[in-house]
């Protein structure tokens, strides 16, 4: 009889960890490999649609000179980016960092903005988007160590003098507050950061709730591991909150307050353990990415305003 519990009981559990371990493979599909994803609304950034509200930066976009630039990661990944040099020449230059599932396709409305004021602009596609290589999305956290080396090259590029800033929105945002944790050179100014999650396990977690209506135990947990085995790193590794902590670069953060895809609170929590001089733009009634359309003209003075405090800016906004 014993024996017979006892099969029993370790059947239960084998199964228990079999359905586990396809639930975390599943959501491993569903959230971190770059396979289509169902629950994005699938949008032609790249073309102008009738009213569109960004036709004329997305003309710009289209025509303004540019040059394919290339970075290999430190595991041998090839990623694209896309120099848009500056209208007159200078030594400014701003990193833009798209956001989950996008490219460098949809950054019209960023980079004409940093290019207004006047930077060199380098946007690339994340590994795992666009023409970049890559499996798996990164959700900003490998992505940081990108940009490391894309820091490195425009130095390189544009010598000692550089001001670099670096802008990303969504899962750019939290891209560019990762970096913000690692020990950047001197020719990094400023991080203006739009939407970014506070940390992977957190918007994972609010993701599983909101579309799935599921416990985070342990659904993110195995997944968390799945991802450790497959893509290289676990959900509570990748945060962007314990990153800002050890920030020393002077960051805006911006967030929508109708925003349901990154809830609002998580820009409290990154602006409140951020260690660096920040200031924080919270934009009424924008939703998730739509801060800059929902108030252009707010938008750009902010941001500008925010930045000729670092950079050498011949204008604002």
């Amino acid at each position: 009889m014993k024996k017979k519990t006892i099969a029993t009981v370790l059947g239960g559990l084998g199964a228990a960890v079999g359905a586990l371990t396809l639930t975390g493979n599943y959501f491993y599909k569903t959230a971190v490999a770059n396979t289509k994803k169902p629950f994005i609304e699938e949008f032609d950034h790249a073309t102008i649609h009738p009213d569109d509200p960004w036709a004329a930066e997305k003309q710009w976009y289209n025509d303004v000179d540019h040059e394919v630039t290339q970075i290999v990661s430190e595991d041998g990944l090839t990623i694209s980016g896309v120099y848009i040099p500056a209208e007159k020449p200078s030594s400014k230059v701003a990193l833009i960092a798209h956001g989950y599932s996008g490219s460098l396709k949809d950054m019209a409305p960023f980079a004409k903005l940093f290019y207004d004021l006047g930077f060199n602009i380098l946007v690339s596609d994340a590994r795992g988007h666009g023409s970049s290589e890559g499996n798996y999305i990164g959700f900003g956290w490998h992505e940081r160590n990108d940009y490391l080396r894309w820091i490195d090259q425009m130095i390189q590029r544009h010598g000692e003098q550089s001001e670099i800033i670096l802008y990303g929105i969504s899962m750019g945002g939290a891209t560019v507050l990762n970096v913000s944790g690692e020990k950047l050179p001197e020719q990094v100014k400023a991080i203006v950061e739009d939407c970014g999650f506070s940390s992977v396990e957190e918007e994972v977690t609010h993701q599983l709730k909101d579309m799935y209506k599921l416990p985070k135990f342990p659904l993110v947990q195995m997944t968390s591991l799945v991802t450790k085995i497959r893509a290289g790193y676990w959900f509570e590794e990748a945060s962007s909150l314990e990153q800002v902590k050890k920030n020393q670069t002077p960051t805006l953060f911006i967030h929508g307050d109708a925003d349901h895809f990154v809830p609002t609170w998580m820009v409290y929590e990154l602006y409140e353990a951020n260690a660096s001089p920040k200031e924080l733009y919270i934009v009424p009634g924008a939703e998730h990415a739509y801060a800059y359309v929902t108030d252009k003209a707010m938008y750009r003075r902010r941001v500008s305003c925010f930045l000729e405090k670092y950079v050498s800016l011949d204008h604002t906004l």
